[in-house]
């Protein structure tokens, strides 16, 4: 039985409750009626989308579904990038090994790398491209443009490119395509050094004109014999160890073998550092003894040179001052001594008086010039191919004096002679693996063009080096009022480079090869007398006289011998030859290819 209660409102209280209930009654009719007239739901939409967002029933079906499908994506873009990543990985390997093994046979550098690709299973057309080319070590370039790509015959490096394709397993939706290009480059190198030097005849020479010569190039006077000379020439020097004695002498110290060379410094502490360095390496010795001689002499001596046009040590330049490379460097210490005298001469003029004890020649004297080296280039360098040295352009001006015949006293015969500079290149470095005894180098050897004249040239001349000479005919002997002038001129020159090959036992030795003039097949003075020209006159009035040409030129050509060998003497005692070029290898480095970017 359900108990009902009544609950009794205040009389106003009743009253405003029904009053409102009855408003409440007649709008909703209203609103009824208008849905029915429109069709419309009977139930509120805002409140079906309210209800629905704050329903949370089955959220976490949602987000599972949600989770599911990016793990899905997650997962599959891992296998096609973890595909990628290998694909390039593989790529990069075999580009790795086609650079090597490409730089192991410059020649052939294209079948080599090819031969490489086909080895790690890639098709042939994976092979790009294979560039030969110049690497620098230069750390002041950016990594990417120490490589400049250039002609295989000058090449140190290669540069090989590969293009692969990688499969794509679930990405082809995203990319369009089933497979991926993957580009990949290597750079390798190889070191292959020559260390070769050109010019210097002095070991075979008289010792009176070296003393004469060399020590007049030195500003001071040598009394060296022969015996001396041989010694200083067996004598060899590790260029490095006197550079470092070089750096002590001149209190340079942490400096690189570059910032040596390119300082100012006594011709004194280079004949010091010379003696200092061959005494550490053999004792004392006939040659420390002429060292010791040579340092003495030029006591007093304040000539100062910078070596760098003596060496270019090249990728050993920025070596400190001390520090050793793997392979020695050497050189005589006759052709140092000389190398040093002909740079402290600079463009002066050194005048000697020799006395030549020659058959026909009476008295010699000589003025001889010694020009600068061509600019960037020196007497002896560490380099790849197609690096150069080079002579420096020397000028004599023999007055040799000869006995005469008959009604004829004497004969002057004044000769000019000038050697052009003279040039060694590396033209090839065969370098042996593994065994580095077949290893060989071929230098191409161009001698000095050689001038000669019958004429009168002037010690001005012969100093200005801007100016080539053009000398007028010269007084060669006088008889009473007659007097006989003449004028004649050779030039001898070859027209292309002579190949010289160095062995590796050649190399050892440090052999010296000469290479001589083509064209000059006869003696200089010969040559001469072939194009002399004589003038015979008396006085003022000019009228010729028959038989006094003949006389001078038969004088002449019998001293052709002895003439020949003073020219030849003088020039050797500056360090080149007539129509020649003495050349030689003390080094060969080879170094492996190796990767370099």
């Amino acid at each position: 039985m359900i108990e009902r209660k009544t609950i009794m409102l205040p009389t106003n209280s009743a009253v405003i409750l029904r009053s409102a209930l009855s408003r409440a009654s007649r709008r909703m009719g209203r609103h009824g009626s208008r849905r029915a007239a429109s069709g419309a739901p009977h139930h509120d939409e805002r409140g079906l989308l309210h209800r629905f967002i704050s329903d949370q029933r089955g959220n976490v079906a949602l987000m599972s579904a949600g989770g599911l499908l990016l793990a899905l994506s997650c997962a599959a873009l891992g296998v096609d990038v973890g595909a990628v990543f290998a694909g390039k990985r593989k790529t990069q390997s075999a580009a790795d090994i086609a650079a090597i093994v490409a730089a192991s046979d410059l020649t052939n550098a294209a079948k080599a790398a090819a031969a490489a690709v086909s080895k790690n299973s890639l098709p042939a057309e994976a092979l790009v491209s294979v560039e030969p080319g110049i690497y620098s070590t230069n750390t002041a370039l950016a990594p990417a443009a120490r490589f400049v790509a250039s002609p295989a015959a000058s090449a140190n490096a290669v540069r090989v490119t590969l293009q692969t394709k990688t499969p794509l397993f679930f990405g082809k939706m995203l990319a369009g395509a089933e497979q991926l290009d993957v580009r990949a480059s290597a750079t390798a190198s190889t070191t292959a050094l020559g260390t070769f030097a050109i010019g210097s005849k002095l070991a075979s020479l008289n010792n009176g004109v070296v003393n004469a010569l060399l020590g007049n190039l030195l500003g001071t006077s040598l009394s060296l014999s022969v015996l001396d000379y041989q010694a200083l020439a067996d004598a060899k020097i590790d260029i490095f160890s006197f550079l470092t004695e070089l750096a002590v002498r001149a209190n340079l110290t942490a400096v690189t073998y570059d910032t040596l060379l390119s300082s100012n410094l006594r011709v004194t502490d280079i004949a010091a550092a010379l003696l200092v360095a061959q005494k550490a390496a053999s004792g004392v010795n006939a040659a420390t003894t002429a060292l010791n001689s040579v340092s003495l002499a030029l006591a007093g001596v304040t000539t100062k040179v910078t070596p760098a046009a003596l060496f270019s040590l090249g990728p050993y330049g920025g070596l400190t001052a001390g520090q050793k490379p793997k392979v020695s460097v050497s050189v005589s210490a006759l052709d140092l001594l000389s190398a040093t005298a002909s740079l402290a001469n600079g463009s002066n003029q050194a005048s000697a008086s020799v006395n030549a004890g020659l058959p026909g020649i009476a008295s010699v004297s000589v003025k001889a010039s010694i020009g600068e080296r061509p600019v960037g280039t020196s007497w002896i360098r560490v380099g790849a191919k197609g690096t150069s040295v080079h002579t420096a352009q020397t000028r004599i001006l023999l007055n040799v004096q000869l006995l005469g015949s008959g009604n004829v006293a004497s004969v002057n015969v004044p000769l000019y002679v000038e050697v052009a500079s003279g040039t060694a290149t590396l033209n090839a470095l065969s370098c042996g693996y593994p065994n580095i005894a077949n290893s060989s180098a071929t230098l191409g050897v161009s001698p000095g063009i050689v001038d000669a004249w019958i004429g009168g040239v002037t010690a001005a001349e012969l100093k200005n080096f801007s100016v080539k000479p053009n000398p007028p005919p010269a007084a060669l002997a006088t008889v009473g009022p007659v007097s006989v002038s003449g004028k004649a001129h050779a030039a001898l020159a070859n027209t292309a480079a002579t190949p010289v090959s160095f062995s590796y036992a050649d190399v050892q030795a440090q052999t010296r090869k000469t290479v001589n003039t083509t064209s000059f097949a006869s003696s200089l003075t010969s040559t001469l007398l072939g194009d002399l020209s004589l003038t015979v006159q008396v006085g003022p009035l000019g009228l010729p006289i028959p038989g006094i040409g003949g006389v001078v030129s038969g004088i002449i050509s019998g001293a052709t011998g002895s003439i020949d060998q003073v020219i030849a003497s003088t020039l050797a005692a500056l360090g080149v030859g007539v129509g020649q070029a003495d050349v030689w290898v003390t080094g060969i480095r080879c170094d492996g290819a190796v990767l370099v970017n």
